[in-house]
């Protein structure tokens, strides 16, 4: 039963007994595919609350939709090994979860890791995925934008207000999304951090940072060119941020080489990752789901 905020909690257990968390929005276990949404790294089922909201009660084709906290993050459970804190073991907790709700088959949208773990869904469980919007990530990881992301999240600020926290975020983030408005960072210090009686705290496991800090940026990460043709047969939404440092145009232009169904949106004035809620998206997204699934019943 969903709350009085449009969902509802989910726990279950992962393979290892941990505890794990979801959101579920709208109730219906039939009609059009279900939604399944992975944020990023750091990141938990909040940050695709808006879009979530619009996608199971728009009057045309609601969907059911499924938000995800990885172990480590949001209402999940901490890990106390944190080599567990991979995609492939993130990527087992998801079909695990997907198993706990009676759930086959979905469209999925991955936010950057997220995106990785569709990515490893495709080799593990490839008929889940029966469309997928990439939301800046793709099989090539730029070394610029890992380093980004290692420089904020070492420098990550302790907050005592909202205020303090979205002041932070802006002076981090403000030039790579200098198409956001007040209330967008409001929304994302609303997702990113949860209160304590000492301030505000980010919402996931401090060892995920030092899991990132460890990373040798003079190495190249390995590319996931196979593992991202194996999804060639499925529909497929690739969104990057104008001012991304994560995902490359030119990775952009090999990726449409080799996923022929693929569509792309560039959205301006946005870096990593686009705020999915903002503008056209929610309409864009929506709408490619629909295509999607219209074309598959026709085939």
């Amino acid at each position: 039963m969903s709350n009085d905020q449009g969902f509802s909690d989910f726990f279950y257990s992962a393979s290892d007994e941990l505890k794990l968390h979801a959101r579920v929005y709208g109730e219906a276990d039939t009609g059009p595919w279900p939604v399944v949404c992975l944020p990023g790294l750091t990141r938990n089922a909040r940050d695709f609350h808006e879009l979530a909201l619009y996608l199971s009660t728009r009057a045309a084709n609601p969907r059911k939709v499924i938000a995800f906290d990885y172990r480590g993050r949001g209402q999940s459970a901490y890990d106390p090994d944190v080599r567990n804190y991979n995609v492939g073991v993130e990527a087992g907790d998801i079909l695990a979860g997907l198993t706990a709700l009676n759930i086959g088959e979905a469209a999925f949208i991955g936010t950057s890791r997220g995106g990785l773990i569709i990515h490893v869904l495709g080799m593990m469980r490839p008929t889940v995925l029966k469309a997928i919007v990439f939301n800046d990530i793709g099989p090539v990881i730029e070394m610029a934008g890992l380093a980004h992301i290692q420089s904020y999240l070492k420098r990550d600020p302790a907050p005592k207000t909202r205020t303090q926290a979205t002041a932070a975020q802006r002076s981090v983030h403000g030039e790579d999304f200098s198409a956001l408005a007040g209330a967008d960072w409001d929304r994302m210090v609303w997702a990113l951090y949860r209160e304590t009686d000492g301030g505000l705290v980010p919402d996931f496991d401090p060892k995920l940072v030092d899991s990132v800090a460890s990373l040798d940026l003079t190495q190249p990460l390995p590319d996931l060119w196979p593992q991202f043709e194996a999804l060639a047969a499925i529909p497929l939404l690739a969104i990057r941020g104008a001012n991304s440092r994560l995902l490359s145009i030119d990775t952009l232009k090999q990726m449409r080489a080799h996923h022929s169904m693929m569509e792309a949106i560039t959205i301006e004035g946005q870096g990593h990752a686009p705020f999915l809620e903002t503008g056209d998206l929610p309409d864009a997204i929506a709408a490619f789901l629909d295509r999607a699934e219209r074309k598959s019943i026709q085939t």
